[in-house]
């Protein structure tokens, strides 16, 4: 008899990252399915970390719940997401999501894009992707 076995969450959130979550979905109200995390081309380090809220799971998003929520991640972002960890820092001039990515090769000066590489195949392999 094999026992299946549990398949690693692509990211982690932060309780600070959970809590604003909360938050901003407590304000939106119902018909806010959660928020859909992924990434796009663009900037001037190549890729930029997207994040929007939806009214609806799609078939094949991953759903990462910890901490009391549930964040989706985009199926095209999961090879580069793989290992992140969100968080929600508050500084003076600044609030924002900060994500630390094992993935992530580099970045612009200004912070609002990335150089992500895939995440290895041995890591990937165990997500069955």
């Amino acid at each position: 008899m094999s026992s299946a076995r549990s398949r690693p969450q692509v990211m982690k959130l932060t309780q600070r990252a959970a809590d604003r979550i909360k938050s901003i979905l407590a304000e939106k109200g119902t018909g806010t399915a959660g928020l859909r995390i992924g990434v796009k081309k663009g900037g001037c380090a190549g890729m930029e970390y997207t994040m929007e809220w939806v009214a609806e799971q799609k078939p094949l998003d991953e759903v990462v719940e910890q901490n009391g929520v549930r964040v989706l991640i985009d199926p095209k972002a999961v090879m580069y997401l793989l290992g992140t960890e969100m968080d929600y820092r508050t500084e003076k001039l600044s609030a924002q999501f900060v994500f630390t990515n094992p993935n992530q090769t580099g970045s612009c000066g200004c912070g609002e894009s990335v150089n992500l590489a895939p995440a290895a195949q041995d890591k990937l392999e165990t997500l069955g992707t």
